[in-house]
């Protein structure tokens, strides 16, 4: 049974860094339109970028993500099938594992990650602190 709850975790991790991948770009494209200043922290840019060009170098090499492998691992220790199992894991595996050719998820992930670069470049992250000072600049204040 643990290694069941441990798989579904697993899973459950796996979803979060698919959103966090896909919903940044859409947070940075949408939040600098918006003129959301959080959007460009440089932590939450850095992981985002680091997040992608690592699923893409794995495309790449042909390497297995090690989420799955880990999940896969403990659902046979679990005595259980790979793929099978609740609701809520049957529909979470759906919406992360596609059927495809290798090259399809190597051009996919590439073409993300080129996104991901071209928004880094287009909309800069800032440090901490410079939020502040770019909305006074904004706004023609000078700060003194």
């Amino acid at each position: 049974m643990a290694y069941q709850f441990l798989a579904d975790a697993v899973l459950a991790l796996h979803v979060a860094i698919v959103v966090l991948v896909v919903g940044g770009l859409a947070a940075v494209l949408a939040g600098n339109w918006r003129g959301w200043g959080w959007v460009n922290r440089f932590w939450l840019r850095l992981s985002h970028l680091a997040a992608i060009g690592i699923v893409a170098a794995q495309a790449w090499i042909g390497a297995v993500c090690p989420l799955t492998s880990l999940e896969l691992w403990l659902r046979v220790r679990s005595g259980g099938n790979a793929y099978r199992g609740g609701f809520i894991e049957h529909w979470l595996q759906r919406l992360l594992y596609w059927e495809a050719p290798q090259w399809v998820f190597v051009a996919v992930y590439t073409v993300f990650g080129l996104a991901v670069l071209a928004a880094w470049w287009a909309f800069p992250p800032r440090r901490r602190g410079s939020g502040a000072a770019e909305a006074r600049r904004r706004r023609g204040e000078s700060g003194l």
